[in-house]
């Protein structure tokens, strides 16, 4: 025989979860007594005070640059001949384009001037030096000044490109700076009658001077012939076209390095 115990039954605990209420005073009850507020709930601290923020980083300086000075381009010299372009399917002026519209994709708002070294033919060397010799690259330049030995005296006319120059019988001869440009633009044509309105094409074509008229091309050109003084017959006059550069036995021009003309 077994024998069941009955266990009591115990009524079931009804559990109610009491809505959160945010109050911040005790409430009110008409007819009785106030109530207390719940405990008010933690709040977590806000994320903007809990983290410390760090501050901006500046963007590292260039240290090749010197104090109180910023940096506002650069150059990127390419030594390049035509020969060599044209044996790769392009030339000078198509590889020129696709870095300027490569720099506007990358920057739109960026400014481009491209410039084209000339140098003699067969003047050898590699090409880059030579574009940096002669877009006057200042470490270039002091390099090649170390390298270079002493010049001996020298008589005659010494036209030298490179540095901008004319030497008389080993003194300089006080030219401006357009008079030089003028006798340069004529010994880059030698043997070539240029006329007038080529010269001011040339030499006033960048609207940074107000472009003379043909008379006063003449004016300049009487100019550069009285600072040449007993060698003015290098720069002819052919009459009713223009002018002309003649050498002879007693004129030499250097070539190593000449400034160019712009591609911009």
């Amino acid at each position: 025989m077994s024998l069941t115990i009955a266990q009591p039954r115990t009524p079931a605990l009804r559990t109610a979860t009491p809505a959160t209420t945010d109050l911040g005073s005790v409430t009110p009850i008409r007819g009785g007594r106030p109530s207390a507020a719940p405990a008010q709930p933690v709040r977590p601290a806000a994320a903007d005070s809990a983290v410390p923020t760090s501050p901006a980083v500046a963007a590292p300086r260039n240290r090749a640059l010197p104090e109180g000075t910023e940096a506002r381009g650069f150059a990127l010299y390419v030594g390049l001949d035509e020969a060599a372009a044209a044996a790769a399917g392009t030339t000078l002026a198509a590889v020129v384009e696709q870095l300027k519209a490569l720099t506007a994709q990358l920057v739109p708002s960026a400014q481009t001037y491209a410039a084209v070294a000339v140098a003699a033919e067969g003047s050898g060397g590699r090409d880059v030096d030579v574009v940096r010799l002669a877009l006057q690259d200042r470490s270039a330049v002091a390099a090649r000044k170390q390298t270079e030995k002493p010049e001996p005296e020298e008589t005659g006319v010494v036209i030298d490109i490179s540095r901008k120059r004319v030497v008389l019988d080993g003194e300089a001869a006080p030219l401006t700076f357009k008079e030089f440009e003028l006798l340069q633009f004529l010994v880059l044509r030698e043997g070539r009658t240029v006329d007038r309105s080529a010269i001011i094409e040339g030499l006033w074509s960048d609207g940074e001077d107000e472009a003379p008229n043909e008379r006063t091309i003449d004016v300049h050109v009487r100019r550069l012939r009285s600072k040449l003084g007993a060698f003015e017959e290098i720069v002819r006059t052919v009459r009713g076209v223009g002018y002309r550069f003649d050498r002879h036995a007693d004129v030499s021009v250097r070539y190593a390095s000449t400034p160019s003309p712009d591609l911009s």
